[in-house]
C-alpha cells in the first residue's frame, strides 16, 4: 500500500471579540509547529479596525515544491471525484496552477467575505492545519484496511449542551415514572 504523504487535515474558522489576540496565538501556533505536533497549510488573520479597516497576515509553513504538490494532490483528489482519471490529471494541473499563483486555499474573494462578516473592533482566524503527529497512525489505519466512518470534535461547549439534555432527559423520565406509580390499580 502507497505510503501516507500527509497527515490529517483540518480547518478551523475562530472569531474573536478583542483583536489583540495575536501575539499569544502565533506563540502557541509557533511552539505546536516546532514540537512537530502540526503544520499550517494555510493560515489567514483579518483584523478590522473600529473604523471598518481591515489587515490581513497569511501565512503557511509550506515550501514552495511542498505547496505545488500539495496543491497537486488536493485539485487532484478534487478532480478524480469530479471526472475520474481525466478529471484528476486536469485537477492536479489545476491545483498546482493556483499555489504557484499564491492562492492556495484563502481566495481574495474569501478575504472579503469574512471581512465582511466580522463586526469592527474584532478579528477571525481561518486556518487549514496538517495533524503530523497522526501521520504515523493513519498509515497504520490504512494498512490494517482501516476507514474514516465519521469525525468531528468534542468541544467543552458540547459536553455542556450534552449534559443538560441528559440532564432534561433524566427529568422527563422520573415524572414519567412518578405518573406511572401515582396511577391507582383498578
Amino acid at each position: 500500500m502507497a505510503n501516507v504523504m500527509y497527515g490529517p487535515m483540518q480547518m478551523v474558522v475562530i472569531g474573536f471579540d478583542e483583536p489583540e489576540f495575536h501575539g499569544k496565538v502565533l506563540k502557541e501556533l509557533r511552539s505546536l509547529r516546532e514540537k512537530g505536533t502540526m503544520r499550517l497549510i494555510d493560515l489567514l488573520f483579518v483584523w478590522k479596525d473600529a473604523s471598518g479597516k481591515v489587515t490581513e497576515f497569511q501565512a503557511t509553513d509550506l515550501t514552495e515544491e511542498e505547496r505545488l504538490r500539495f496543491g497537486a494532490v488536493v485539485g487532484a483528489l478534487i478532480g478524480f471525484g469530479a471526472a475520474g482519471k481525466e478529471g484528476a490529471r486536469a485537477g492536479a494541473e489545476a491545483g498546482a496552477e493556483r499555489v504557484a499563483e499564491y492562492d492556495f486555499g484563502i481566495a481574495a474573494d474569501d478575504l472579503t467575505t469574512i471581512a465582511d462578516a466580522i463586526p469592527a473592533d474584532s478579528a477571525a482566524a481561518v486556518m487549514l492545519i496538517e495533524h503530523t503527529w497522526a501521520i504515523g497512525l493513519k498509515q497504520a489505519l490504512r494498512d490494517a484496511g482501516g476507514f474514516v466512518l465519521a469525525q468531528g470534535m468534542v468541544t467543552p461547549e458540547a459536553l455542556l449542551l450534552a449534559g443538560a439534555d441528559l440532564a432534561a432527559a433524566v427529568e422527563a423520565a422520573d415524572k414519567e415514572e412518578k405518573k406511572k406509580v401515582a396511577i391507582p390499580a383498578q
